[in-house]
């Protein structure tokens, strides 16, 4: 797949670690790293440990959940003090509820489901690294359905404003930026300025932790 993207460093490839129990799956999504043009296969593991204990350097991780052992949503937090600037992307089985909630909160930058195609996943994962948040589209419904479903009304001067809740709801859906810009038709300068807005005013420092704090406290 010849498509090329803004990336971290666009003289290198976008380096991916996979972290999946099932065998056949994880050579199977190795293969279709390798086999894309702009993309390496960093390394491939069987469980949480055994990521984290052999981890190298990489821009991607794809993490499953369901891991023998410590779970992947458990694993985020010590993946992300190890690779801090990584950005971690769940494949799973699970499209419920408390998953979803749960892997957003402990700081997942995107959430795809095993049944993804597999053009779709090297899209998510050049969103990720762009700077989005990648969703099967049936989990970003569910997560606006989690937002609403815990939405109260804002009130006070530190209340998100409606432009704001538009763009949180964007970021939520896994829009990058120029994606935000051209969905509202604002310049990117003015989405910058709503989103440094958003962070200060939710006391938070990066797109996952404005997310998770929204369906937590509900605050789109």
């Amino acid at each position: 797949m010849a498509t090329s993207l803004a990336v971290r460093n666009t003289s290198m490839s976008i380096k991916v670690c996979i972290i999946e129990d099932h065998a056949d799956f994880r050579e199977a999504l190795g293969q279709v790293i390798r086999s894309t043009e702009g993309f390496s296969l960093a390394g491939k593991f069987g469980s949480a440990e055994e990521g984290l204990l052999h981890l190298p350097k990489c821009d991607v991780i794809l993490l499953d959940i369901g891991l023998p052992g410590r779970s992947g949503i458990e694993a985020i937090p010590d993946l992300r003090e190890k690779l801090p600037n990584a950005e971690i992307v769940i494949m799973t089985v699970f499209e419920d509820d408390r998953n979803i909630f749960r892997a957003v909160l402990a700081g997942a930058n995107g959430y795809l489901l095993k049944k993804t195609p597999p053009e779709r996943i090297i899209t998510g994962i050049r969103e990720a690294v762009s700077g989005g948040m990648p969703m099967t589209p049936s989990i970003a419904r569910r997560a606006f359905d989690l937002l609403k479903k815990y939405a109260p009304e804002p009130e006070g001067e530190n209340s998100i404003t409606p432009r704001e809740q538009e763009v949180l709801s964007l970021l939520v859906e896994g829009c990058n930026y120029k994606l935000i810009s051209e969905r509202l038709s604002i310049s990117i300068d003015t989405v910058r300025n709503h989103i440094k807005s958003i962070y200060r005013k939710l006391q938070v420092h990066s797109k996952s932790q404005a997310v998770a704090k929204a369906i937590r406290e509900g605050l789109v």
